[in-house]
């Protein structure tokens, strides 16, 4: 008995919405003259993707949606301090080393 074919699943590209769009969306949303259900279904978006935009607006205001490459200060921050860690750490792992190294050769 032959086997059948398999199908190959497709590919979906992730869907990408410009800060715009987004606001757009959730000003619709709470313009009230429709559910959010409804204004999602208008947009050709799942509801619980607006809900969630619904949700980052209400938090962050308008710099919920900072787009590509764009992070807020305190991200920004918290980049800087691992990175400063990070060298620090490995400054510190050095100075051990030579430490050990020159204990050795002295002796």
């Amino acid at each position: 008995m032959a086997r059948k074919p398999t199908k190959k699943p497709k590919e979906s590209k992730r869907q990408r919405y410009t800060p715009e769009y987004k606001l757009e969306a959730v000003r619709l949303s709470n313009g009230g003259t429709k559910t959010i259900a409804a204004v999602a279904d208008d947009l050709g978006i799942p509801s619980n993707q607006l809900h969630r935009w619904r949700r980052q607006h209400a938090d962050h205001g308008l710099a919920a949606f900072p787009g590509n490459g764009k992070i807020n200060s305190h991200d920004e921050e918290l980049h800087r301090l691992r990175r400063e860690l990070r060298e620090i750490t490995e400054e510190r792992d050095f100075l051990k080393k030579t430490t050990v190294f020159f204990a050795k050769t002295s002796r």
